[in-house]
């Protein structure tokens, strides 16, 4: 037997008239809780929580820029005759390989007008990144996105298909949100016991993720295929784990651990 979750309510309040979407706030909390995690560890560390501040508040910006790029970029479609909605950031519709790369973008910037290293930075900044993915992907559900095929497992949640009606489907935001809650901990631990040079942890994260995104996305149903059965989320999740996996084997092999 499924477990039957109504249909959510998208709006959690309203102020003055203005809609304020589960989506929005969930995001925020998300961004909010990996700030505050990522300046605590950058304070245990000894760095200038200053500078780290600088840093997350360009790459934020950035993130969510590249995210909404991509998503864009992926629709084009419906965004070409609908260009007003590109700015419609509250109904949702972020890409998270456009995120990563707006990330480090905004990360590697940042740190060159600083003088810091972006290695050590994006380090610390890892565990907060995959952390706030497994928080933002229960926006999704919210908006009711993000779900995947037809199946009768115990754990399927129903959903409203305008051509079918009332369907039992893979939780894929759920399953996206474990599997990123446990690269939180994963990297945490890495990162404490097991780093040896500087860069492993982002790279680990590169990889860790993007394993997760490709399986997942086998079972979802707005894909954009690029090869055959392969999606463009697939092909570009494949990518950064292949150049995550070999920057973290070259980084590993160095004798000399970078300060």
């Amino acid at each position: 037997m499924a477990i039957i979750l109504s249909m959510p309510d998208p709006i959690a309040f309203r102020i003055f008239g203005l809609e304020i979407r589960w989506y929005g706030v969930i995001i925020a909390a998300a961004i909010v809780l990996g700030m505050i995690i990522a300046l605590n560890r950058a304070k245990k560390r000894g760095m200038d929580t200053d500078v780290v501040l600088d840093v997350l508040l360009l790459a934020i910006p950035l993130a969510i820029i590249g995210a909404r790029a991509a998503y864009v970029f992926s629709h084009f479609e419906y965004y070409g005759q609908n260009p007003l909605s590109i700015f419609a950031f509250r109904e949702g519709g972020l890409a998270i390989h456009g995120g990563i790369a707006g990330g480090i973008a905004g990360i590697i910037i940042m740190c060159k007008i600083k003088k810091q290293n972006a290695w050590i930075v994006a380090d610390l900044v890892a565990p907060s990144l995959i952390l706030g993915q497994a928080i933002g992907r229960w926006g999704n559900y919210f908006n009711m996105e993000v779900y995947g095929t037809q199946t009768t497992l115990p754990w399927a949640i129903s959903v409203a298909d305008p051509a079918l009606g009332i369907i039992q489907v893979h939780p894929l935001f759920l399953y996206e949100s474990l599997w990123n809650s446990a690269g939180f901990v994963l990297l945490l631990c890495y990162d404490k016991y097991l780093k040896k040079n500087n860069g492993e942890t982002i790279c680990l994260y590169l990889v860790f993720y993007s394993i997760g995104r490709f399986m997942i996305e086998f079972l979802r149903t707005d894909h954009v295929y690029i090869f055959g059965t392969i999606s463009l989320a697939q092909f570009i999740s494949a990518l950064l784990a292949i150049v995550g996996a070999a920057i973290l084997i070259f980084i590993r092999r160095r004798t000399v651990q970078e300060k």
